[in-house]
């Protein structure tokens, strides 16, 4: 998948692709049906398929004050963009100069002038420009009179009648249901990061565990979860199973949230290696614990119901 971080000079041979365009937050499975969408236009054209995003979010510009939201940072978001078969992806900086963009300018400037676009795919809620001045009707215009296709893609929802939505897998992660989450995103929730080094606590115990700080990350509920952690082993994940804690550590008062990972019937050095976690099941919230040894207890019933649950 070829990456890009500007609209300008873009290349020739690149333009006149199909651009599905959005934030993508989650990449989930109503993003995927715009993605999906796109590249049927693709096929029908014979032209690759762009996927223009925009980072950092929008939110965190517009709301700086809100605590941390993201469910997919940029190199998570990629990824799960390149499995789905996207060629291109073109990632604009978003600061408060772009956006005083006009709909008109953006459409002129960005996807007529920039990247030369034969057809244009948003979902239905999808708004650009200044003051969100552009949406689905005004963007069909726009194309009529730059020349280019525009598809819409309706709202999806599951067989419930949820709708698939970056919020509501936000709200399902935050109420410790990462589960029904999952069946937003089309898989597990993941947390990844460089495993830091912390206190050793976890090796006294029994549990030695990989921590990753969730810098940039949702803060999904904190408490004690049933986990698939994947190791990079050169072009392979390899995967396994564990239990994790997710939170400050009441007992020992940590000062910023951390993800501190047990693994399974694994033993080596995970120590400066990228490690990939996805949250499973919820097996309960946080406690402070009496003694060291009532701790422990509760660790070994916490291992032994997260064998239990990832056996499903």
């Amino acid at each position: 998948m070829h990456l890009f971080r500007h609209y300008q000079e873009f290349p020739a041979e690149l333009r006149g692709s199909v651009v599905a365009i959005g934030n993508f937050d989650g990449v989930h499975r109503g993003h995927q049906i715009v993605v999906a969408e796109a590249m049927a236009q693709a096929r029908r054209l014979g032209v690759p398929v762009t996927v223009l995003s925009f980072e950092p979010h929008p939110r965190s510009v517009f709301r700086p004050e809100d605590p941390p939201f993201r469910l997919t940072p940029f190199r998570i978001r990629a990824r799960l963009l390149e499995a789905l078969g996207v060629d291109i992806h073109v990632v604009l900086h978003f600061d408060a100069a772009f956006a005083r963009m006009t709909a008109d300018e953006f459409v002129r400037e960005v996807l007529v002038r920039g990247l030369g676009v034969r057809h244009v795919v948003i979902g239905y809620d999808f708004c650009f420009g200044y003051k969100r001045q552009g949406n689905a009707e005004t963007l069909i215009g726009f194309g009529e009179a730059h020349g280019f296709g525009v598809s819409i893609v309706t709202q999806a929802s599951d067989e419930s009648g949820g709708v698939y939505s970056s919020s509501r897998a936000r709200t399902l992660l935050h109420e410790g249901r990462p589960r029904e989450a999952a069946e937003i995103l089309g898989r597990p929730w993941e947390i990844e990061g460089r495993v830091e080094h912390g206190d050793k606590r976890g090796r006294t115990l029994g549990y030695p565990t990989a921590n990753i700080d969730l810098d940039g990350y949702l803060r999904p509920a904190f408490g004690v979860y049933a986990i698939r952690a994947g190791i990079d082993e050169g072009p392979e994940i390899v995967w396994h199973d564990g239990v994790a804690s997710l939170g400050l550590r009441p007992m020992f008062q940590l000062d910023r949230p951390l993800l501190e990972a047990f693994l399974f019937d694994f033993s080596g050095d995970l120590y400066g290696r990228h490690l990939r976690v996805q949250l499973v099941d919820y097996l309960r919230g946080e406690q402070k614990f009496e003694s060291l040894d009532a701790l422990i207890a509760q660790m070994d019933r916490d291992s032994a119901r997260a064998r239990a649950l990832l056996v499903r």
